[in-house]
C-alpha cells in the first residue's frame, strides 16, 4: 500500500481562493471542472472561485456563463447544499445527490402541509406548483414576492412545528419555490442587485433527464478523487452527503486506489493519482472549526498563505511559505487586479478563519 505523509493531502476546496497567474485556468465553465463543484451558498463565493483562477477577471464573465449561455448552473445537491456545477457534470451531480435531495425538500413540505390542519395536501401544492410555473413561463423570469402577487395560493400562510417551542406561522411562497427548484423545473436567474445579491429572480427550466444513481455516483467519486484526493471514505461521505454504503460502492466503482496515510487511516487516490498541495503547518491559520478552508492564497499549484478584504475594500494577505521576491510580486500585483475587478462590493466570508479574521482585525 502506497504511504502518503498527512501534511500532504489535498484539502477540500470550493471556496475564495487568491492565485498567482501561473495557476490560472481559462474559462468560468473550465474552473468549475477543475474543481468539480463550486460552494454557492454565498452568492460571491462563485465569481470569487472562478475569477481568481482567470487570466482577466471580472464578473461578467461568471454571469454571462450563469446566466446567458447557461453553461454554469446551481443545484441543490451534496449535503442539501447549493453548489455551481458545469453542465457537463451537472448530470452527475442530478443523478448521484440533487434528486434524492429534492425527493426530501418534497416530502418535509408535504409534512408542513399535513400538520397545519388546513387541509393542503399533495393536490394542493401540484396545482400550486402548476400555476406558479404558468405565471413565470408567461413573465419570463420573476422575483419570489412578484410570483405571490400572480399566484394568490402563494400567499397561503401555514403553522409549522404547530405544539412546539419552534412553532410560527411562515409564508409558503419560499418554500413551494424551493421545491421547484431542487426538482430542476425552474432555475435562478439574475439578482435584483449586483453580483454579490442573493436576492434572484427565478426562471423556468428543464429538469435533466434521469441516469443510474450508481453509476452517476462512481462518476462523481472519481471526478473528486481527482481534484482533492487523497481522501478517506469518511471525506467523501461527508462531501457528498452518500450514505456509507453509497460511499464505499461508489469509490469501487471509481477504480480508487488505496494508500495508507501517516495517521494510520485508509486514504483513497484516482489510479496513478499522487500530487498534493497543502503543508500541513498551514491548517490551523485557514481552516475554521467546522473544517471550512478560509481565502488563500496558491503559487504553482500549492497554498502559500491566506488573504481577505478590509472594511474600506482593500484586500490585504499573508504567506506563510517562503516563494520567494518575484512569486511575492506577482502575487501583490494579482492582488492589485482582484482590487480593480472587485470594485466597490464587500465580501465577508460565511466561515470565518482564524487569519482571515487576524487580517481585518
Amino acid at each position: 500500500m502506497h504511504r502518503v505523509d498527512d501534511e500532504q493531502r489535498r484539502v477540500r476546496l470550493g471556496r475564495r481562493h487568491l492565485l498567482a497567474p501561473s495557476a490560472r485556468a481559462a474559462s468560468a465553465v473550465t474552473v468549475a471542472d477543475a474543481l468539480v463543484a463550486l460552494h454557492a451558498t454565498d452568492a460571491a463565493t462563485v465569481f470569487l472561485s472562478v475569477c481568481a483562477r482567470l487570466t482577466e477577471p471580472g464578473a461578467g464573465a461568471v454571469e454571462r456563463a450563469l446566466y446567458e449561455d447557461v453553461s454554469l448552473v446551481r443545484l441543490l445537491s451534496m449535503r442539501n447544499t447549493l453548489f455551481t456545477v458545469s453542465t457537463e457534470v451537472a448530470p452527475a451531480v442530478d443523478a448521484s445527490s440533487a434528486r434524492a435531495v429534492a425527493a426530501k425538500e418534497r416530502r418535509k413540505l408535504l409534512k408542513h402541509l399535513k400538520e397545519d390542519g388546513q387541509g393542503l395536501d399533495e393536490h394542493w401544492l401540484a396545482d400550486t406548483e402548476t400555476q406558479t410555473l404558468a405565471a413565470l413561463t408567461a413573465r419570463g423570469r420573476a422575483t419570489g414576492s412578484e410570483l405571490s402577487a400572480a399566484v394568490p395560493a402563494l400567499r397561503t400562510k401555514i403553522t409549522v412545528f404547530p405544539g412546539t417551542r419552534q412553532e410560527t406561522v411562515q409564508g409558503i411562497a419560499s418554500r413551494v419555490i424551493r421545491v421547484l427548484a431542487a426538482d430542476g423545473r425552474i432555475r435562478r436567474d439574475r439578482p435584483r442587485g449586483s453580483w454579490t445579491s442573493s436576492q434572484f429572480r427565478w426562471t423556468a427550466a428543464e429538469p435533466w433527464p434521469p441516469s443510474d444513481p450508481a453509476r452517476a455516483r462512481a462518476e462523481l467519486a472519481g471526478r473528486w478523487l481527482r481534484s482533492y484526493g487523497p481522501g478517506t471514505e469518511g471525506d467523501l461521505k461527508w462531501w457528498t452527503g452518500w450514505g456509507a454504503r453509497e460511499t464505499r460502492t461508489a469509490l469501487a466503482a471509481a477504480g480508487a486506489e488505496e494508500v495508507l496515510l501517516d495517521s494510520g487511516a485508509v486514504g483513497w487516490v484516482a489510479p496513478g493519482d499522487r500530487g498534493f498541495h497543502l503543508p500541513v503547518d498551514h491548517r490551523a491559520a485557514l481552516f475554521d472549526r467546522a473544517g471550512n478552508i478560509g481565502p488563500t492564497v496558491w503559487w504553482n499549484g500549492t497554498v502559500v498563505g491566506g488573504w481577505a478584504q478590509r472594511a474600506d475594500g482593500e484586500p490585504v494577505w499573508r504567506l506563510l511559505s517562503d516563494v520567494g521576491r518575484e512569486a511575492s510580486q506577482l502575487i501583490e500585483a494579482e492582488a492589485a487586479r482582484l482590487s480593480a475587478w472587485v470594485g466597490d462590493a464587500r465580501i465577508t466570508p460565511r466561515f470565518r478563519t482564524p487569519l482571515e479574521r487576524e487580517l481585518t482585525a
